[in-house]
């Protein structure tokens, strides 16, 4: 029923086209993804339901330091709560525990309720808040040790 695999950056945009929190306004074009993870080792994967894109990660080595960073990741609202999130967050952590990455960090926003609820469920711990004028705004980090 799901499937996750590694593909190129332009399937993984058809699926952050179809996830209203990031209707932003910016144009998420492959231009967009590729600046961010140029020259970086990267892992982009989708997963499919039932053969449907219907949820992604992108993630690339940011910081050069045993650290992975999970930059961008989503899954459409027609799917979830069907363990797609989890089948991609699975598939990342395994692939880089095997790259010998030591922790995978990831940042969201205090407003994507469903985004922290499931990072604390799934072993990630808060590192620190980067405030904004809108507390519904503050930048959450939190990272997870993959040893």
């Amino acid at each position: 029923m799901i499937e996750v695999k590694e593909m190129p950056i332009e399937e993984a945009i058809k699926v952050n086209k179809k996830i209203s929190e990031f209707n932003d306004n910016i144009d998420m074009g492959k231009e967009y993804f590729e600046n961010r993870y140029k020259g970086r080792e990267k892992l982009i994967i989708v997963a499919y339901y039932n053969e449907v894109p219907a949820g992604y990660i992108v993630g690339y080595d940011m910081e050069e330091d045993s650290s992975f960073y999970c930059w961008m990741a989503g899954v459409d609202n027609e799917y979830r709560r069907l363990g797609i999130l989890t089948r991609l967050m699975d598939y990342q952590i395994n692939w880089i525990k095997d790259r010998g990455y030591k922790t995978l960090k990831i940042k969201t926003r205090n407003n994507r309720r469903e985004m922290l609820s499931f990072l604390v469920k799934k072993d990630f711990y808060f590192t620190e808040v980067e405030n904004m004028d809108d507390i519904k705004e503050n930048r959450i980090y939190l990272q997870k040790d993959i040893i």
